[in-house]
């Protein structure tokens, strides 16, 4: 009796490892996203900011879009916070979605006339999608609104 031979010895061990390795079972793991570098911000009168949004993330990588604007207010304390305190303890008084931003590095000015809030301090975060903050900007005075 004969004993059965492959024909090709490695094109059998070829078409083994393919199908036991061929891809992987279940959704690929998406790579996390890095929070948004801090955006340009400056005052323009008392109740209007002018912003420039972020182009990249905190990595270099070019951003997409923001998902979102947040306005952060802490009230007047003793010394003036760090923008990480204000982005810490402070409450988002004013949040802005897409599609009413601008890309990547285009400035927008935010008129804040409708926030009624004592004097303290302000900061505006960009978030990206996946609910991932940047880095906040830098502390902006927020003056009495009866001035």
């Amino acid at each position: 009796m004969r004993s059965l031979r492959l024909a090709n010895p490695l094109l059998a061990i070829t078409l083994s490892f393919l199908a036991v390795h061929c891809g992987r079972k279940g959704d690929p793991v998406p790579r996390p996203r890095a929070a948004a570098q801090a955006m340009e911000a400056r005052l323009e009168g008392l109740r209007k900011i002018r912003l420039v949004l972020p182009s990249a993330d905190v990595n270099g990588t070019p951003l997409a879009g923001v998902e979102s604007l947040r306005v952060l207010y802490l009230p007047l304390g003793l010394t003036k916070p760090t923008a990480e305190e204000v982005f810490g303890r402070g409450e988002v008084v004013l949040e802005r979605r897409r599609p009413d931003l601008p890309g990547p590095g285009e400035a927008l000015v935010l008129d804040l006339k409708s926030l009624r809030r004592p004097p303290g301090w302000i900061v505006i975060v960009a978030v990206r999608l996946g609910e991932v903050p940047g880095r906040p900007s830098e502390v902006l005075p927020w003056m009495d609104p009866a001035l």
